[in-house]
């Protein structure tokens, strides 16, 4: 094709890239097709580039200066079909076990991205423009505040609301769903399972991740390839708690690499790790990407040799692309608009040392708002093109391409690789094993029941019986539901937050559906809560000295388990929408008022006011008081005996106490469906909280709008 014939254009419906690039072309040998269209001169030139005509730009170009012809080359990204395979090279250590993926360009134009402050709306990236081809390494770079967390999370899918412009994978509308499946997103921060090995971790990854794809023997073997070429088989049996720096980050790529996504973003890869560990881990990811993957990072000023290490830098500031291109390119570059750098000096550092509000403007017109790819030689490009496949084609399978513009989507090729039972059932597997480890937590809670109810029973030792007594017996009641409720609700205000943190990589990542993992999370806790709150309510049940009937102490312990699971819903609520040290504060100041509501009337229940009943209604504790009351007095129980030679006993009819308490007559199923309703809201609405943070929706918006009222 000449450079005066038309260009092909995609079928109806597909988005057509309208800006010609300075790069390399991105021709995929094989059975991969042409993706870009160069024009027949381009081949008889000896220096091997040209120069964008009039016609091949924007008209906005056109008073732009462009950068040195000499060292770019044109194309223009075409929609004319996707890549279908990752291809790698020769050297390279192949996983033939593998799932198989297709491999996953992206480019956007024009994106922009505005946030709401108190101040008004601030606008994090400025219609940049850029293009991450499939085996290259890519990182993002740019002095604090440029907007490289926020680009990095735009492409990942993180943050999909308040963005302008067009996102394209393989020339065509990114479909986010289908996209999910074929990328991973490893955060800055190492979140790992605790209290599992390597093996462990990476198996169960394996299973989740690939579901019905493979095999349990091919499964097991791609877990062993990616152990290998992660150099993480030393330590396979080690606890991910003791693992290094290195390790650590080696294995939270590992777990991404089990399912072989074509698209692997990573957030700060290198931070916390030493000089030798940040080697070792930038060479990974060359290496992965050089088996056909896009792989995009944000880094902070790496060293020279480092900076060297990348096929492909893009480099932003105050919201706008400085730089998009090879490392190769970049001092040449700088030299272009006056700036020279001595071959001493780290170019990774002299760009943002250089930078002010002119030269941010002088470098972001030079490229174009990352227009413009600055690239190395062509024919060295070319010459190390992939030459073999990852994958052995007689395993290949057809998975659904990743643009929206199909006629139609299997549904089920949208849904998580295994089934809800499947992703239950593994889930609950792992949180068994994570829950049985924890040894030293599990003899800290035995200690603390037992403890505590030798402590409650010796303080109330006998009075079960005593008629003389009855507001001790009271009190009695009043203790152990305030040991159920804190004991079950401060653990998950503590403990919650973090694990948000975990849930939120590998839901986000596509491990799993949100519903099987709130299923198996709630269920995971009832044995312990069962097994040690039924020796509490043993032991103080028998040291008090209560009737010695069965259905009476069934009820007795029914109640208590009860209002401890339902306390464990408010800890998970109150975890999963706020800070631990935030919930620390919150929990006691939310509990105190509920306890004040649910032993109002203490001595003069029958005169307690209707508008007091309905407030009374609102406290879950309530519910439960007057439920372990009723268990223990109510339902015909026989009259007390009065221990002291008093003239007149007037509680020994226990119903006299109910009375004064502002409980007789109540049903002690009704304190059941009350407790059982309370359970049921506050673990809806943790499911809710935690699916808008899954969702990233902005509850951390909330108090920017409390500001917003109070500034009038």
């Amino acid at each position: 094709m000449t450079a005066g014939d038309e260009q092909p254009r995609p079928p109806v419906g597909r988005a057509q890239s309208t800006v010609s690039f300075a790069a390399t072309t991105i021709n995929h040998r094989g059975d991969q097709g042409n993706r870009g269209n160069r024009s027949d001169n381009e081949d008889d030139d000896d220096n091997h580039s040209s120069t964008c005509s009039n016609d091949d730009v924007l008209p906005d170009e056109e008073e732009m200066p462009l950068v040195e012809a000499s060292r770019t080359r044109v194309f223009s990204v075409s929609a004319d079909r996707p890549i279908t395979r990752i291809p790698t090279r020769v050297d390279m250590k192949t996983l033939t076990h593998k799932a198989k993926r297709p491999a996953v360009d992206i480019e956007f134009h024009d994106l922009t991205y505005a946030v709401n402050t108190t101040a008004g709306q601030r606008t994090i990236l400025k219609g940049i423009n850029g293009f991450f081809r499939s085996g290259h390494l890519t990182a993002i770079m740019g002095p604090s505040g440029a907007g490289k967390s926020s680009l990095m999370n735009i492409l990942a899918g993180y943050v999909r609301s308040d963005i302008k412009g067009q996102i394209l994978t393989n020339g065509h509308p990114r479909n986010m769903q289908l996209f999910k499946k074929l990328s991973s997103y490893i955060m800055q921060e190492d979140l790992l399972q605790p209290r599992l090995t390597v093996i462990e971790s990476l198996s169960y990854a394996a299973r989740l991740k690939i579901g019905r794809e493979l095999s349990k023997e091919d499964k097991d073997k791609a877990v062993n390839e990616v152990l290998e070429l992660l150099g993480v088989s030393v330590c396979r049996n080690t606890y991910v708690e003791k693992l290094s720096g290195g390790q650590r980050k080696r294995l939270s790529v590992a777990l991404e690499l089990v399912n072989n996504p074509p698209v692997i973003f990573l957030d700060e890869p290198t931070t916390g790790l030493d000089i030798v560990a940040i080697k070792q881990c930038v060479t990974l990811l060359v290496d992965l990407a050089k088996q056909g993957r896009t792989v995009v990072c944000t880094i902070h000023q790496p060293s020279s040799p480092l900076f060297h290490m990348f096929d492909h830098v893009y480099m932003l500031a105050r919201g706008s692309c400085i730089y998009n291109g090879s490392p190769k390119q970049l001092v040449p570059f700088l030299a272009q608009v006056g700036h020279v750098c001595k071959p001493t000096h780290n170019p990774a550092d002299f760009v943002f040392e250089v930078l002010d509000n002119d030269t941010i403007v002088d470098l972001t017109r030079e490229i174009q708002n990352g227009k413009v790819i600055l690239c190395d030689d062509l024919d060295e490009m070319e010459n190390g093109m992939a030459t073999s496949k990852l994958c052995r084609t007689d395993t290949l399978i057809t998975l659904p391409p990743v643009f929206d513009d199909v006629p139609e989507v299997d549904q089920n090729e949208a849904e998580y690789p295994s089934s809800f039972g499947t992703q239950f059932s593994i889930l609950l597997a792992r949180k068994t094993k994570q829950f049985c480890r924890n040894t030293t937590g599990l003899w800290i809670s035995f200690f603390h029941h037992t403890f505590s109810a030798l402590l409650l029973g010796s303080i109330y030792y006998g009075i079960g019986s005593d008629g003389n007594r009855p507001f001790e017996n009271f009190k009695f009641c009043i203790s152990v539901i305030v040991f159920f409720v804190y004991t079950h609700v401060m653990g998950p205000v503590l403990t919650f937050p973090s694990e948000v943190k975990l849930l939120r990589r590998e839901y986000f990542n596509h491990w799993y559906s949100l519903k099987s993992y709130f299923f198996a999370s709630t269920i995971t806790s009832l044995p312990s809560m069962v097994l040690f709150g039924s020796l509490f309510l043993l032991i103080v049940y028998f040291m008090s000295a209560q009737p010695i009937e069965w259905i009476r102490f069934s009820e007795f312990m029914a109640i208590g388990l009860f209002t401890g699971y339902t306390s464990e819903g408010l800890g998970v609520l109150i975890g999963s929408s706020v800070k631990n040290s935030t919930g620390a504060v919150m929990t006691p100041a939310l509990l105190a008022p509920m306890l004040a509501l649910a032993v109002y009337g203490m001595g003069y229940g029958l005169a307690i006011e209707p508008i007091m009943e309905s407030l009374m209604a609102t406290s879950f504790l309530r519910y439960a008081l007057v439920g372990v009351c009723t268990s223990l007095f109510g339902n015909g129980r026989a009259d007390m005996e009065c221990l002291k030679e008093d003239l007149y006993c007037h509680y020994k009819n226990p119903e006299l106490l109910l009375r004064d308490l502002g409980m007789s007559g109540r049903s002690i199923v009704n304190q059941f469906v009350g407790l059982a309703l309370f359970g049921m809201c506050f673990r809806l609405a943790a499911y809710y909280i935690i699916k808008l943070r899954m969702m990233n929706k902005p509850l951390r918006k909330i108090p920017l709008y409390f500001k917003k009222f109070l500034r009038g």
